[in-house]
Parts: C-alpha cells; structure tokens; sequence
C-alpha cells in the first residue's frame, strides 16, 4: 500500500516537474519566435531603405545634367544618403528613422528644384526614377507597419505574465517601434523667393 503511495507520489511530482518544463520552453520559444519576426521585419526596412538609397544617385545625376547650378542640394542628398547607409548598417532603428527623415527633406528640396526645369520634368528617365522612388517609398511605409506590428508582438509577450518571467530570465528586453521623428510632425514651410 505505501509503495502504491509513493508512487503516485512520483508521478504528480513528475507529472508538474513535466508541466513546468513544458511551459519553460513554450515561452522561451515564443520569444524567440516573434524576436526573429520583430529582426525580420527590421531587415525589411533595411532592405527598402537601401533600395531607396541605391536610387538617389540615379534621380540626382539625372538632375544634375539640368540643373548644374544647384551644388548645394546635391550635396545636402549625398550627405544624407551616407547618413542612411550607415544607419542602415547599424542597424538601430531611431538612426534608420533619422536618417531616413533627412534624406527624406533632402529629397523633397531636390523635387523642388526640378519644377524650375520644365524639360527634366519631361525626361522618361527622370519620370521612370521618380516613379520608382514613390513605390519604394509605399515598400518602406508598408514594412514600417509590418516591423511595428511584429514589435509590439513581441513587447506584449516580453512585458506580460508569463512571458515576462522568461523574458527576465533568459535576458529578452523590449524593441523600439520605428515612428517619425519629430521634424516629420511639423508641417514643412515653403518659400518662394
């Protein structure tokens, strides 16, 4: 009888110790799983941000061809695209996002340029360019939704019971969300002097 007892006593013991270890690696494995989908998304942006940086040089030596004078904004879309590439590089997500801000006015003074040039606006190839350049545009605005989405994903398990114990203990934080910069949240002024 004791030993009928005792075993019973084994198995409710192993059966919880199988149920704790159980859980253990379902959670860990669920972080793991939507950290690699919050890395997947990030590599996404990354993708498109270095699809939008390849273009550059094509739109503004095609600029350039009409508007020689205008050294300045070349530059100022050089510098930014660097900034870009490296940030991109990096990795971090609040540089991206800087970075991508600034090519982003860069950007947006070299199309001001280009109304003054009629016959640029005309160029297949600067049209062809441009074209590309907005759909890249909607590529990185859909894979900014799909990375923020994937975060908060992960941050919802990283931050709520139990995930956050695994979190803890097998060193999960939360990721930043990819979100415009300051400067984005200002209506730009425009001056025609």
């Amino acid at each position: 009888m004791k030993r009928k007892g005792l075993w019973i006593t084994l198995g409710v013991i192993l059966l919880i110790i199988i149920i704790i270890v159980a859980s253990v690696v379902s959670g860990y494995n669920g972080l793991v799983s939507a950290e690699e989908q919050v890395n997947t998304q990030k590599s996404n942006i990354q993708t498109q941000l270095q699809r939008r940086a390849n273009l550059v040089p094509n739109l503004v030596a095609t600029v350039k061809g009409y508007a020689t004078h205008e050294e300045e904004i070349f530059t100022a879309v050089a510098d930014a695209r660097a900034k870009l590439a490296g940030a991109t590089a990096s990795g971090d997500v609040s540089e991206m996002d800087a970075a991508n801000t600034e090519l982003s006015t860069a950007l947006s003074r070299l199309l001001v340029v280009v109304e003054n040039y009629p016959d640029l606006k005309a160029n297949q190839n600067f049209i062809n360019l441009q074209d590309e350049l907005a759909g890249t545009e909607n590529r990185i605005t859909v894979a900014r939704k799909d990375y923020n989405e994937a975060a908060q994903t992960f941050n919802r398990k990283v931050r709520s019971f139990p995930g956050n114990i695994w979190a803890a203990l097998f060193g999960f934080e939360s990721v930043d969300y990819f979100e415009a910069s300051d400067s984005a949240q200002q209506t730009p002024t425009v001056s025609f002097e």
